[in-house]
């Protein structure tokens, strides 16, 4: 007995996923960038409980805690409106590969175990986003005009 494949499936619904690709990339860029605002509304201005639960905040200037905030709040805000997006989405992906590997790592090596689940997931899409640029709806766009 022989397998055939059936390539008209696909083809068919290429079109459609192509036109999907850079909303579904802008989509992407705007919630991720969105919740990692947050984290730095969290650290700077001890928004949602603050860093402690009781609304603390990180010291300012502190190395690598407010710079961290500073970062998730600023460059977050550029990846979120899509403006400067590949540089920023950058500084933000590696700003949580430091965080992962100074930070999370030394307490266990794996990411469920040192709490880093979510500086490495922030890490690998924003390296995604700034590789492939913002998608649709970007700020970027209006600017290269």
């Amino acid at each position: 007995m022989t397998a055939t494949l059936d390539t008209t499936a696909t083809t068919a619904t290429t079109p459609v996923v192509t036109r999907l690709q850079a909303p579904v990339l802008a989509a992407t860029r705007v919630v991720v960038s969105f919740l990692f605002v947050l984290h730095g509304f969290v650290g700077l201005f001890g928004a949602f409980g603050g860093t402690d639960g009781m609304g603390g905040t990180v010291p300012f200037l502190s190395w690598p805690g407010w710079w961290g905030s500073v970062i998730h709040l600023v460059a977050g805000a550029f990846v979120l409106v899509g403006l400067y997006t590949r540089p920023a989405a950058l500084l933000c992906s590696g700003s949580m590969a430091y965080a992962y590997f100074v930070v999370h790592q030394p307490i266990a090596l794996l990411p469920i175990p040192n709490g880093g689940e979510p500086a490495a997931l922030f890490a690998w899409i924003f390296l995604l986003i700034g590789v492939l640029g913002p998608g649709a709806f970007a700020l970027d766009r209006l600017r290269r005009r």
